[in-house]
This record gives structure tokens, sequence and C-alpha cells, in this order.
């Protein structure tokens, strides 16, 4: 079974929320649509649920269109950011309401109900009203609430945000579990993308309407397809340098005076087609940092050291530009120390800065030519 989504596109009055968007994804993956605000996310999941209507395109259920068919219609389940429970009802008939909406026979009411709960880890909860639950618990009936229906897909809007930290990773892993007990095709809108990360099989990054880059979360992290996505993806995030052109023993960034970066193994960039003004990205925890000097080394000033627990997030200047680097925490690194960076060259990636699409063909990459940022 196979879920496709062909050239949608979402215009409202004269704005273009989604543009061509096209994607396709198989039974039982969990796959999440992750993106800032206003990048057409939310607008793409209630187009699937048919709470929205395309502007073009279609909606593909195997060989079945199902583009034009009312939300009732469609047997998909979908968990909103806000938990909307009846106040007056307890977790039981909660978690029944749609089933006894739609005339199904009270003992299998039950025993839906009863192994929704079980999944969930609610069942002593039944009899409870809301207002006596934690909001990871009422989270957990609205799920259960969904999951009573046996739909063929979940669409899950953002259902973590009103959550406190702690309880989201603890949901994290909960959705997860449950995704593996049901193995129900999940679609699952985040702005998060620590949640994208690790919860999904694959994940779109989205921006301005298109899809940037569908992949699977290993790939998006360790080959980003343009600029976007390396910036988006990853805490801290990537460090760029712009200015940078191939030069004789690795690459010259420009500068007054322009200094020359040496970079072992450019052979990974032999084939691609690399043009006059590149950016390069390096991502904190792929920069070795040294307080003597390393000859060949990026030299530059520590401007701010931040404990993380087992690591230390290191600013530092260099050359009118500063790069995030992670040390481990016993390094005796202080704000206004001389440093000397070396970067590990098989983590090194080169973006054109025209097109700003990586240099190396990329996994999922979703369009040849995107719109400059």
């Amino acid at each position: 079974m196979s879920i496709r989504i062909d050239n949608i596109s979402k215009r409202f009055g004269k704005t273009e929320v989604l543009r061509s968007v096209s994607l396709e994804f198989t039974e039982r993956e969990f796959i999440t649509l992750v993106g800032p605000s206003g990048c057409g996310k939310t607008t793409l999941l209630r187009i699937l649920s048919g709470l929205e209507t395309p502007s073009s395109g279609e909606i593909w259920h195997d060989d079945k269109a199902i583009g034009h068919l009312a939300p009732g219609a469609r047997d998909i389940a979908m968990v909103f950011q806000s938990y909307a429970l009846y106040p007056h009802m307890d977790v039981f008939h909660n978690i029944a309401y749609g089933l006894r909406v739609r005339g199904t026979p009270a003992e299998e009411i039950r025993q839906r109900v009863e192994e929704a709960a079980r999944v969930l880890e609610i069942a002593h909860l039944l009899h409870r009203k809301p207002r006596e639950l934690s909001g990871g618990q009422r989270q957990r009936v609205a799920l259960g609430r969904a999951m009573v229906r046996r739909p063929w897909l979940f669409l899950l809007d953002e259902p973590l945000s009103n959550l406190d930290a702690k309880l989201r990773v603890t949901m994290r892993s909960e959705l997860k579990r449950v995704h593996r007990a049901l193995e129900t095709t999940t679609v699952y809108v985040t702005h998060d993308q620590l949640e994208a990360m690790t919860m999904s099989d694959r994940i779109a990054v989205m921006d301005g309407g298109y899809v940037q880059q569908f992949a699977t979360p290993e790939e998006i992290y360790g080959h980003p397809a343009n600029l976007f996505v390396a910036g988006f993806i990853g805490s801290p995030p990537m460090n760029f340098l712009s200015g940078v052109a191939a030069a004789e023993g690795g690459l010259r960034i420009a500068g007054s005076p322009a200094t020359v970066l040496p970079v072992a193994r450019m052979d990974r960039f032999a084939e691609a087609p690399l043009g006059p003004k590149l950016v390069a990205g390096i991502r904190p925890q792929d920069i070795a940092l040294s307080l003597a000097p390393v000859e060949g080394a990026l030299e530059g000033e520590a401007q701010m050291v931040q404990l993380l627990g087992p690591e230390k997030l290191v600013e530092v200047s260099a050359g009118g530009r500063t790069l995030s680097v992670i040390v481990d925490a016993d390094v005796a690194v202080k704000p206004g120390q001389r440093s000397w960076m070396t970067f590990d060259p098989s983590r090194l990636h080169l973006f054109d800065a025209d097109t700003q699409a990586n240099v190396l063909p990329a996994p999922g990459l979703q369009h040849e030519s995107l719109p400059r940022r």
C-alpha cells in the first residue's frame, strides 16, 4: 500500500502556500513534515485529511484518487495540537465517542476502548474526567480516540507542542512505541527538528511551500540537499563559511588577507561541479579545537563558552567570522583565549553560492533548482 501526493499546490488568494509538492510513502512508515512556521506543512496535512482542498494536484491511496473525498469518507484519523476532550465525559466515553456516533455495537466499543487503553497504558484512567489528568495523559486519550477507529492513516498535527520539555521527551518515545504496536502509517507535523530526527522513518523538510529534501534522518543530517536543510537540521546548527573557492592545497576563504584552509582528501569533490563561488559547511562536532598552534589550522579567539553537561559549546571568532565548536567538558578553554581549528575533511560540505545546492548529489532532493532565499 502506498500514499502518493502528486503535484499538490495550494493558494489562498494570491498567496501560494504549497508549490507542486510531490511525495510518496509506503504502508507502516512514520513520516514527518518539518519546517519553520509558514512553510506549508500543516496545510499539506489538512489537504491529506480533506479539511482543505488543493488548488491543483491529486492524492492517491494505491491506485485510488481520494483528493475529492470528504474527510469522513477517507477513513483517516487526525490528532490536533489541542486535545479537544469532552470535559463532562470520563476517559472511556471520550475514547468511545466516535464509535458511538457511528452506531458501533456496545460490546465492540468496549473491546476497542480497552485494547487502545492497554496499548497507551491508560487502562487505570478510564473512569477519570479530563480535569483529573496530566497533559501527557490527556494526549494519550486523544490518541486513543483516534486509534479505536482503526484508520489506515494517522495524521498528527504538532500534538506535543503544548507539553513541557521533559514530557515531550517521554511522549516522543510513547508515540514511537504506539506506532510500532499499531503498524499504522503515520504523518506527523512539527517545527521541532529534534522530534523529526528522533521519531521518523523519513523526513520531508519544507520551506517556502516546497519540499526541500525527503529522505531518512541519517541522510538528511549527513548529506543535506542545500543550505536551508543544512542550517535547519542539527543543533547547534551547521557553521557556514561564505566566499570560498577551490584552491591548490585546500579552500581559499575570501578576506583581507585571504586564508587558505587546508583540506585533505579533496578528491571527494573531484567529480563535483565546483563553481567559482562556494559556501563551506561544517558542523560544530566536526571541528577539532586546539589551544596550542597547529600548522595550517584556522586561528581565532574564543569569545563565549557554554557548558552543556558532558560538552562545551565554544564560539570562536576567526577572520571576521564566528564558528561554533563542540569540545569535551574538561577542555580548559576560556573567553579571550587564542584557539586553532582544524576541520574533519570527510565531514565538510560544499554548496554552490548561487543555487545553494550541495555540490554532491543528495538523497531525496526534490528540486534541482530551488528559489533563492
